[in-house]
């Protein structure tokens, strides 16, 4: 489990006064995943049309460029708005197999403070039940501080 104290102490610092998303998400992205020992996948898919996220700054291995809001884990967090915390994504109706190692699964909207969802956050793992409720607690938090303020 991270320290999620010090993880939003660094991101805080590294991040104060930056309001791009893109930049936002790629320093988010890196510190996270180095943070989450049982993250192998941790990234953005970045909202680019309406109904439509696309790739957006990650750490590991390749991820799926496209995903509709009407598919899979990723799409399900974007359409609901609602964190999607998936302990067995072999379990998840429509789940999109991007790495077919990936065992679980955490999703979470992110969203600046005007209420445009600018994307989502998502968290895979080789590990099955990987993430917590106290991770969704953890960096829904850190996430919408982070991100209060970008464009």
């Amino acid at each position: 489990m991270p320290d999620y104290a010090q993880l939003a102490q660094t991101l805080h610092a590294l991040c104060h006064a930056e309001t791009d998303s893109v930049a936002l998400m790629a320093t988010v992205a890196c510190e996270l995943h180095h943070a989450h020992a049982l993250s192998d996948w941790t990234g953005f898919y970045r909202v680019v049309a309406p109904e439509l996220l696309k790739i957006g700054p990650y750490q590991g291995g390749h991820g799926c460029l496209v995903i509709p809001f009407s598919r899979g884990v990723c799409g399900a967090a974007a359409r609901t708005g609602q964190a999607q915390l998936v302990p067995d994504v072999d379990a998840f109706p429509d789940h999109i197999a991007c790495a077919s190692s990936t065992r679980s699964e955490l999703v979470l909207p992110v969203w600046n403070g005007a209420g445009k969802l600018l994307g989502v956050l998502d968290l895979d793992s080789n590990t099955p039940d990987a993430f917590t409720e106290n991770d969704v607690t953890q960096l829904s938090r850190l996430m919408a501080s982070l991100f209060h303020d970008a464009v």
